[in-house]
């Protein structure tokens, strides 16, 4: 039986949620169905000689309930090219010179490295003769990441391993005999005791290396003595560690743990022989802030890297450093550009740097050249995901605000872009979305501020149409012009609403004083900005009803709309609040990243309670008003579940109309297609319910 809550919510549903099944090929508003079926396109890679495109494609297996992933190589000199599957079950795809694609699939339950390819140059990659696919690793843990050598003849590789272990059977010996074991109790001396979304278990993220021919069944460790993750976790990836371009030496990064690791965030980079003969080195010991993502230049004399100044944050801004590996000395390139530079990579010749940042709404590439620092943005609108370089082009993942995410080619300095893939283009025709426009407003300070407005599906001039108001998370964050599959304006506008959002004083992509501003003052700059910019939007967008709307916000967005539920709470006819801090006091000892909350109020909590006090929206619980629905799910280590269930606590005990919908089984986010279109089909029926033109009447006010 299901809680009394969940049943609740699906009652209100307005289409079961078997309806996802079921693609609707008739033209219809944009709906969750539509959502969660979209193929996701990602990870692009061009082949040695530019001729082809590998990428994958996630799509949704429904009745399983989750994502398969799958690879693809497309001929992009055939002007109407066909992308060939060639591995139907598999995930970081990458070239060797040779032509052949290495990448990570399951055997056995067990992740393992792959080879696909033939005898043929890539020229001809996909002729008559077929390429097959051949296991290269035979390990007994999963292989987590990998990175080929510029020869081919290596690989780094990573393991999660307990590090007194000698080898990885060690470390599965000792999972499988936990797993015997009847006792399930853990004991912890240290922090993290969890993390993002799962307990630690005593093992740690590490480099190893292995020769290529498929004889090597015992990699040989790199990271030894490091007492951190390589790469870092939650979210770290292949980016994170490389080789010299002779192959020579392997540079990563890492936070040394200790007893430090939940507050602090200094990461360095290291570098260690290819053969383990010596320690890894620390290289940027001298900056106590965030160090990480190497890149070498061409030629092995420049270490390229990015780095933040401030200590103890997470959204200071990424500077591009250059580090000459001859004499030691390092500079910044480009330092009066005012971007948060990521997804670093570097031209063949070493001359010019790529990387990807959030820019006035959009988040572009961007060409940094070495020497002088200059700046030149390539792709201007939408937002670029993954990209690669050739020598004559690039290939690059972009989406926008009506697209999701597909693979274009333009020349190296971003002209003549070309749509290479049309994936979900026929769903597209479909499914019918929203047209967006951007708008300015002065804000906290008369200050110039930026949001959005989305027309709902069906729009006609001179009628009024229902509101979300959608608050974004991070803080340090935005709403770009980018495709979403958490927070899609366009869920909103298929089911009649226009949709309005700020990008508040904290969001990122108007230079970092802008973002830092938010720093210690959570429920002051932002609220003011999503006041005027509120006003702004009634009095700028005609088809706005600002007597029927309802504010949203997940995460910090969720913060801000308890807060909101307490000191500004006219405007909205319901509230949505997605994982957000319902008492910030309790927040700094229940969550897992101490770095994050005591950059934000000046120190811990028990040193400076007054600033956690001061914008706590527990403290405004008894001028809550206006009806909430509360979602929190279990597995949410960030904002634990307990914020929800304290926050629904006070609706019901103050009689206010709410509900509350939890999910055991995920974290922060809502991953699982099913549970997708139950969230959405649960938000959109209590906006609904509340935006009628009736609703008032209905709730007896």
């Amino acid at each position: 039986m299901k809680p009394l809550f969940v049943a609740l919510a699906l009652a209100l549903a307005t289409v079961p949620v078997v309806a996802a099944e079921v693609e609707n090929h008739a033209p219809h508003p944009f709906t969750i169905r539509d959502l969660v079926m979209m193929d996701r396109v990602g990870d692009p890679q061009l082949s040695p000689d530019g001729r082809y495109a590998l990428y994958t494609v996630r799509s949704t297996d429904y009745a399983a309930n989750k994502g398969v992933t799958s690879i693809y190589v497309l001929d992009l000199q055939q002007a109407n090219g066909k992308p060939v599957k060639i591995v139907e079950k598999g995930s970081s795809p990458r070239w060797a010179e040779d032509g052949s694609v290495y990448y990570l699939a399951a055997k056995d339950g067990v992740s393992q490295l792959w080879r696909w390819g033939s005898n043929k140059p890539t020229s001809d990659l996909l002729g008559k003769t077929a390429a097959t696919s051949s296991q290269i690793t035979h390990v007994p843990i999963d292989v987590n990441g990998f990175k080929l050598s510029p020869d081919g003849k290596q690989a780094l590789l990573t393991f999660d391993v307990f590090t007194d272990c000698a080898d990885l059977a060690c470390t599965k010996e000792r999972l499988d005999g936990r797993e015997a074991d009847k006792s399930t109790g853990t004991v912890y001396n240290k922090l993290f005791v969890r993390h993002w979304d799962t307990w630690a278990d005593g093992r740690r993220a590490q480099l190893y290396i292995t020769d290529l021919s498929g004889s090597d069944e015992h990699p040989r460790l790199l990271s030894r003595g490091i007492d951190g993750d390589v790469p870092s976790k939650p979210f770290g990836g292949d980016d994170e560690f490389a080789f010299s371009p002779d192959g020579s030496t392997v540079y990563f990064d890492a936070r040394i743990a200790g007893k430090t690791e939940p507050w602090s965030t200094n990461f360095d980079v290291f570098s260690v022989p290819a053969d383990g003969s010596a320690a890894p080195r620390n290289l940027t010991a001298a900056n106590l802030a965030w160090d990480a993502y190497p890149v070498p230049s061409p030629d092995g004399k420049t270490l390229y890297y990015l780095a933040m100044k401030e200590p103890g944050s997470e959204a200071d801004r990424f500077g591009i450093m250059a580090l000459d590996l001859g004499s030691g000395q390092k500079r910044e390139v480009a330092p009066n550009w005012d971007r948060s530079a990521g997804g670093l990579k570097i031209s063949d010749d070493g001359k010019t740097l790529y990387a990807t940042a959030d820019d006035n709404g959009q988040h572009p590439l961007f060409a940094i050249d070495v020497e002088s620092g200059k700046v030149d943005t390539l792709v201007t609108s939408g937002a670029v995901g993954g990209y690669a370089l050739g020598k004559s082009h690039l290939l690059v993942e972009r989406d926008d605000l009506k697209r999701p995410a597909d693979l274009y080619v333009a020349d190296l300095r971003g002209k003549s872009l070309k749509q290479v893939t049309h994936y979900n283009e026929q769903r597209l025709k479909n499914a019918q979305t929203g047209d967006a426009e951007f708008f300015t407003f002065k804000g906290w300070n008369n200050e110039t501020v930026q949001g959005y407005v989305v027309k709902p599906v069906g729009y006609k001039s001179g009628k009024k149409y229902p509101v979300a108001f959608i608050i974004h998370g991070g803080p340090q964050g935005a709403m770009n012009n980018g495709w979403s599959y958490r927070w899609n304006p366009q869920t909103y506008a298929g089911q009649g609403f226009a949709v309005v959002t700020i990008n508040f004083h904290g969001s990122t992509g108007y230079g970092q004083a802008f973002t830092d501003s938010i720093s210690g003052d959570w429920g002051g700059k932002p609220l003011d900005d999503l006041k005027a910019g509120w006003k702004a939007a009634l009095g700028k967008y005609s088809f706005l009803d600002g007597d029927r709307a309802c504010a949203l916000g997940a995460s910090y967005g969720g913060y801000m709309v308890y807060w909101m539920a307490g000191v500004w709470n006219e405007p909205w006819k319901c509230l949505v609040d997605h994982d957000g801090v319902f008492d910030a006091r309790a927040m700094y000892y229940d969550t897992e990243e101490l770095w994050f909350e005591e950059k934000e109020n000046g120190g811990t909590q028990y040193d400076h309670p007054q600033n956690y006090e001061k914008f706590n929206p527990v403290n405004h619980v008894k001028d809550w008003r206006v009806p909430m629905l509360v979602v929190h799910s279990a597995k949410d280590f960030r904002i634990p579940d307990t914020q929800g269930l304290g926050a629904f606590t006070a609706l019901q005990r103050r009689g206010i109309p709410s509900q509350l919908l939890h999910f055991p089984d995920e974290n922060h986010w809502v991953l699982k297609p099913q549970n997708s279109v139950q969230w959405h089909e649960t938000v959109n029926a209590w906006l609904k319910q509340w935006t009628a033109k009736d609703a008032g009447k209905k709730a007896g006010k």
